[in-house]
């Protein structure tokens, strides 16, 4: 009886596990591409991100520099 007698419960507690964790890896992935679509998207309607100076804000800066 020893090692084998729960052998069923552990090969499907593992097979379990690796099917979630592929699920949740596929997942990420989708989500992933769709955000880089979508930033791509907006970044061709010229909507930048809040880390990125914006491109016409460049003169601004400079003449804010230059005062």
């Amino acid at each position: 009886m020893g090692a084998t007698a729960h052998i069923d419960f552990v090969a499907a507690a593992y097979a379990a596990a690796a099917i979630i964790i592929g699920f949740l890896i596929v997942w990420v992935t989708l989500d992933y591409r769709a955000q880089r679509r979508t930033l791509a998207d907006l970044e061709m309607r010229g909507i930048t991100r809040r880390s990125q100076p914006a491109r016409d804000a460049a003169p601004m800066q400079q003449a804010k520099e230059d005062a």
